[in-house]
């Protein structure tokens, strides 16, 4: 009897069911995705550490550091604006509120699929609330954070380039995808696209997460007799709040 019970448990698992490994069909597709998308920003954070280290590093004092298109900057000297504190040197605050803001949006995910999980539907509303009311700032701040790069700081910065076989000096403020007053052009190329593919993933969230909170208010779940999409989406939100993590280390600490 054990042996016929051990030879059936692949077929139960594999060719009778629609749970395989006791995964929903939705659950396991989302993963899926989330796999494939891993291989994504994983290629970019690759490709942005053979270009980050195939230019040379300031080599200087920090004190003593200027804005130069011949090596890559300091982290610390291009992030350290924060909004309402003009001409206050904060390195690395305001993307760390950015962080914190995110990583808290998380939290509040975790305890709407927990809420889900005991059918409390009043509390899945709040804690989607929050979620989205995260989501929202975080994008806000990213919004703030591209402007300001964008605009670049007041005095500008002094870059050196080869016109007609002469080394000539001009100046530029901000950055676009054809100059950076930050350092070489590709800094500002993978921070734009990094950050902006993150923060198309972060929009996309906050969509479904404004779509989870509606059809809960609805009573929509309810009548379905489970909150398993609230644990779905939590799943692709939380993803993108660990991207996030590996994005802020890769781009703004190293």
């Amino acid at each position: 009897m054990a042996a016929t019970t051990t030879d059936t448990l692949p077929r139960r698992m594999w060719l009778g069911g629609i749970e395989p490994m006791k995964a929903s069909y939705g659950k396991l597709m989302m993963w899926f995705f989330l796999i494939s998308d891993t291989f994504t920003f994983s290629a970019l954070l690759v490709s942005y550490g053979l270009v980050r280290f195939s230019y040379p590093s300031y080599d200087g004092a920090v004190a003593d550091f200027t804005f130069s298109n011949l090596y890559w900057p300091i982290p610390e000297k291009v992030y350290e604006a924060v909004p309402f504190l003009h001409g206050i040197e904060l390195p690395l605050v305001f993307v760390g509120i950015m962080t914190f803001i995110l990583i808290f949006s998380s939290v509040t995910m975790v305890l709407a699929v927990e809420a889900g999980h005991r059918m409390d539907r009043s509390a899945v509303e709040v804690y989607m609330l929050w979620t989205i009311l995260g989501g929202f700032t975080f994008l806000g701040c990213q919004a703030w954070e591209w402007a300001h790069f964008i605009h670049g700081t007041e005095g500008g910065s002094v870059i050196r380039e080869i016109v007609d076989g002469q080394w000539v000096e001009r100046t530029i403020f901000g950055a676009n995808l054809t100059e950076n007053q930050y350092g070489p052009p590709a800094f500002a190329d993978f921070f734009f696209f990094i950050t902006g593919f993150h923060g198309t993933h972060v929009f996309s969230g906050v969509l479904l997460n404004i779509l989870i909170y509606y059809r809960s208010a609805t009573g929509y779940y309810d009548r379905r007799g489970h909150y398993e999409m609230v644990e779905k989406v939590g799943l692709y939100w939380h993803f993108v709040d660990l991207v996030w993590v590996f994005v802020f280390t890769f781009f703004y600490l190293v």
